[in-house]
C-alpha cells in the first residue's frame, strides 16, 4: 500500500511539474514574441525548403549556395510582400472617411428608430465628425511610414533571415545529432513541405479566381482583393471570414440595393469550391487532422504571435503530428516521400 501511494504521489508531482513547465513555456514564448515569432517563421520556411535543398545537394550543389539561394528568395518575397501591403494600407487610409460616413448614416438610422438615446446619438456624431475623419486619414499614412522605419520590424526581419539561412545551411548536421530520430525528422520536413507547397498553389489559384471575379463585377482594386484572398487563405477559417466581411463593406461602399451582396457572394462561392472540392482532393489524403484541433491550433497561434502565429501554427502542427507518427499517408505519397 505504501509503495502504491508513493507511486501515485510521484505521478501527481510529475504531472503538476509538466503542467507548470508547459504554462511557463507558453508564457515565455508570448513574452518573447518579438524574437520567437520570426525564429519560428524562419524554421518553418527552412523546413519547407529542406527537401528541395537536399535534392540539390544530391546533384552536387554546395549547401552554402543552396542556403544563399533560399535567403535571396526569402528577401525577394519579403520585399514583394511589403510592396504589396503599401498600396493596400494607403487605399484603406483613403477609404476611411467614406467608411466612417457610411457607419454614421447607419447609426443615424438606428438612432431614429430608438427613442430616448439622444445622448448616445450626440456622442456618436462627435466621434464620427469631420474632424475625426481627418484625424484618422492623417493617422493611417503615419502607420504605413512607421512600418518602414520601425526598428522592431527590421530586427524581426533580420532574425527571420538569419534563422532561415543557418537552418538551411546546417539542417543536416542538426539532424545528425539525433541519429535515431533523423528519419522521422526528415519525413516530417517532407510532409510540411508537401503540404505548404500544395496549399500555396491552391491559394494562388483562389487569388487569381477572386481577381477575375472582382474584375467581372466591376469592384475597384480587384488585384488587391485577389492578393488579399491569397494571403488570408493561409489562416484557415478566420482569414476567409475577415475577407468576407471586408468584401461586404466594399459592396456597401460601391454598390446599391441587392448588388451590395455581389462581392461577398462571389468570394463565398469561390471559397466554398476551394474548401469543399479542391483542397480535400489535393491535401485531404495527406492531412488527416481533426478540424477542431486545426481550428484551436490556429486560434492559439494568433493569440501567441499574432499573424505570424496564424501562418506557422498549422505547418508546426503537421510537423509535430507527423513526427509522432499519427499522420496517415497514401501509398503514393509514401513513395514520393521516400524518393524525395
Amino acid at each position: 500500500m505504501e509503495t502504491t501511494w508513493s507511486y501515485t504521489q510521484t505521478k501527481v508531482v510529475v504531472t503538476a511539474l509538466a503542467i507548470m513547465a508547459t504554462v511557463a513555456l507558453i508564457a515565455g514564448l508570448r513574452l518573447a514574441s518579438d524574437f520567437a515569432a520570426p525564429v519560428a517563421l524562419g524554421l518553418v520556411v527552412g523546413v519547407v525548403l529542406a527537401p528541395v535543398v537536399n535534392r540539390l545537394s544530391r546533384f552536387g550543389v554546395p549547401r552554402s549556395l543552396s542556403a544563399a539561394l533560399a535567403l535571396v528568395i526569402a528577401v525577394v518575397l519579403l520585399v514583394l510582400l511589403i510592396s504589396a501591403l503599401g498600396p493596400v494600407l494607403s487605399g484603406l487610409a483613403e477609404q476611411m472617411p467614406k467608411i466612417q460616413r457610411e457607419i454614421r448614416e447607419w447609426m443615424d438610422e438606428a438612432i431614429r428608430l430608438v427613442r430616448g438615446v439622444d445622448s448616445i446619438g450626440r456622442e456618436i456624431e462627435e466621434t464620427l465628425s469631420e474632424g475625426g475623419e481627418e484625424a484618422v486619414k492623417q493617422a493611417m499614412p503615419s502607420l504605413v511610414d512607421a512600418l518602414w522605419m520601425a526598428p522592431n520590424f527590421a530586427a524581426q526581419s533580420l532574425i527571420f533571415l538569419g534563422t532561415l539561412f543557418f537552418f538551411v545551411l546546417t539542417g543536416e548536421d542538426i539532424y545528425n545529432v539525433f541519429p535515431r530520430q533523423a528519419g522521422k525528422l526528415k519525413q516530417a520536413d517532407k510532409a510540411v513541405s508537401h503540404y505548404f507547397i500544395t496549399v500555396t498553389a491552391i491559394n494562388a489559384g483562389l487569388g487569381l479566381a477572386v481577381f477575375g471575379a472582382m474584375m467581372l463585377i466591376g469592384l475597384p482594386n480587384a488585384m488587391l482583393w485577389g492578393g488579399a484572398a491569397f494571403l488570408l487563405n493561409f489562416v484557415l477559417y478566420l482569414g476567409p471570414i475577415v475577407l468576407l466581411a471586408s468584401l461586404l463593406v466594399a459592396g456597401v461602399m460601391n454598390y446599391s440595393g441587392a448588388s451590395i451582396l455581389l462581392p461577398p457572394l462571389a468570394y463565398l462561392g469561390l471559397n466554398m469550391i476551394e474548401a469543399q472540392f479542391v483542397t480535400p482532393s489535393l491535401v485531404g489524403q495527406q492531412l488527416r487532422l481533426n478540424p477542431l484541433v486545426v481550428f484551436l491550433s490556429i486560434l492559439f497561434g494568433l493569440w501567441l504571435w499574432g499573424p505570424i502565429g496564424g501562418i506557422v501554427s498549422l505547418p508546426l502542427l503537421v510537423w509535430t503530428v507527423t513526427l509522432m507518427g499519427k499522420m496517415s499517408f497514401t501509398s503514393a505519397e509514401s513513395k514520393m516521400f521516400r524518393s524525395a
